[in-house]
């Protein structure tokens, strides 16, 4: 089956706490966005790319990031919505339908590479939903709104998601008209949508170098790692 890879980047980056948007700020003197892009590009099992970006970087995007960078991959770029949600609702409307598998990225993980990226689909071919995520590390705790702890969840069986995420396009665009419908709201990512169709979700090792940079902190700790992307390891 071909897959597309939809890569939401239509936040605002209000917690990075700078004028420009956090898929727009530059390591290793690119866009963090443009080197996210360039992951997808030089992965062989990902046959295009549909990009969401906000309406007024629309331009900005074709020329200075996938124009500039040669990626070729991106076969559009379409405006987002309001939410994550809406935004990949609208990636996933663009691709006509031409692709059985889709897969999810962040725009803001530069780090993802062909391994886990292959990993990902693989496991798509023998289940309908594939999520990476990382074991929890520390203990979890639930807590209510004053702060007092409600329940502490035993940590073998709790897994921190990441993306890529792969799903079959017909189940992903079937959940994301039913949550359109049933105004299912704050959908933190496509999985959740795939829980509430019923639809069994395959959990499988992420990375630790594919880190999400939503903070300052985020921003840093990429910076320290920059150098590692010339490493054919990383």
């Amino acid at each position: 089956m071909k897959t597309v890879a939809i890569i939401p980047a239509a936040g605002s980056g209000v917690r990075m706490g700078t004028a420009k948007a956090k898929q727009f700020l530059e390591l290793n003197d690119r866009p963090l966005l443009a080197l996210t892009l360039d992951r997808f590009q030089q992965c062989t099992v990902i046959d295009a790319v549909i990009l969401v970006v906000p309406l007024m970087d629309v331009e900005y995007c074709r020329t200075s990031i996938v124009n500039k960078f040669g990626l070729t991959k991106v076969v559009k770029i379409v405006p987002g919505g309001e939410r994550r949600q809406d935004s990949v609702r609208l990636g996933i409307e663009a691709t006509g339908g031409i692709y059985g598998l889709v897969m999810v990225h962040d725009g803001v993980r530069p780090f993802v590479d062909s391994d886990l990226i292959e990993r990902a689909l693989d496991a798509c071919h023998e289940n309908r939903a594939v999520i990476t995520a990382l074991p929890a590390n520390d203990t979890v705790k639930e807590v209510d709104r004053d702060g007092f702890v409600k329940k502490t969840y035993d940590r073998q069986y709790v897994w921190l998601v990441q993306t890529p995420q792969v799903f079959r396009y017909e189940d992903l665009i079937s959940a994301h008209k039913e949550a359109l419908s049933r105004g299912w709201k704050e959908v933190t990512d496509d999985a959740l949508l795939m829980e509430k169709m019923g639809i069994p979700v395959k959990v499988i090792p992420g990375s630790e170098k594919n880190i999400k940079i939503t903070s300052p902190a985020d921003l840093e700790q990429a910076r320290c790692c920059i150098g590692a992307l010339s490493n054919p390891d990383f």
